[in-house]
């Protein structure tokens, strides 16, 4: 725990665990057997994995599983980490589609498919679309999707809308990059793939091109819901008006931060 102080903002949790993966127990189970002696291959293979973390690598990506809507999720380096706060994306997502209705929602940039596979678990009836940039990345989202056992989701490789062509959504979600290629904050996320953190100068270049090209991929009175920085709530509300969309309002998540911008296609096609 101490040789990750400074090193990251949860150092016991870390710890405890890298040493539940090496030694393929929970938290709990560690507790129950802290006392039964370690082998000096499992200590050696624990100080690997605490030396890579101080280097920066997430924990995620040395245990290869996350936890996102209470969904196990493999993940790898060619996907970025799922985060808590996109959590509300999706709970916003589903708050827009009753249950009983079968929608069709795309998620752009889908990553490790974890909002589209969230979606599709809490909505069978809905089908669902990822689309991401990355073969690698819909590789791994795939094989969440089969893991899983959510059969109602389809991968598309290919920029944003350009696999889509033609298709229509009552939803569309999307958790692009939004980091300014200048942000300091990009020296602590360097283990992670640069195309989905930082899109331009702004950190804004991305969401402009979803919001941009939205209103010809939705259904009359569709819903685009986003994801942004924390700061970038205002300018993706107003490139949503300036856009034609209605019903605009941001959304905060759990730590105060406003996080989630939507607003409704009202043009009718």
């Amino acid at each position: 725990m101490q040789s990750l102080a400074g090193h990251s903002d949860s150092p016991r949790l870390d710890a405890e665990v890298l040493l539940g993966k090496i030694l393929g127990l929970t938290r709990s189970g560690l507790i129950a057997r802290g006392t039964d002696p370690v082998t000096d291959a499992s200590r050696e293979a624990y100080e690997a994995l605490l030396a890579r973390r101080r280097e920066g690598t997430p924990v995620a990506y040395l245990t290869g599983t996350r936890e996102f809507w209470s969904l196990p999720l493999t993940v790898s380096p060619d996907v970025l980490v799922p985060r808590p706060e996109t959590e509300l994306l999706v709970e916003h997502a589903l708050g827009l589609m009753p249950a009983a209705q079968a929608r069709r929602v795309l998620d752009l940039g889908t990553g490790s498919g974890a909002i589209a596979l969230a979606i599709a678990s809490e909505r069978p009836r809905a089908h669902v679309t990822g689309v991401d940039l990355s073969a690698a990345a819909l590789g791994v989202a795939r094989g969440n999707a089969h893991a899983l056992r959510l059969t109602r989701v389809e991968w598309r490789l290919g920029n944003w809308y350009e696999p889509v062509q033609g298709a229509r959504f009552d939803v569309i979600v999307a958790n692009p990059p939004y980091v300014a290629a200048g942000d300091p904050a990009l020296r602590k996320l360097g283990a992670e793939p640069a195309l989905a953190l930082a899109p331009g100068p702004t950190g804004l270049e991305a969401l402009r091109l979803i919001i941009d090209g939205a209103a010809a991929h939705l259904s009359p009175r569709g819903w685009l819901l986003l994801e942004h920085g924390s700061t970038q709530g205002g300018a993706v509300a107003a490139h949503l008006a300036r856009a034609g969309f209605g019903s605009i309002t941001s959304h905060a998540d759990h730590a105060g931060n406003t996080r989630v911008t939507r607003g409704i296609n009202h043009f009718a096609h």
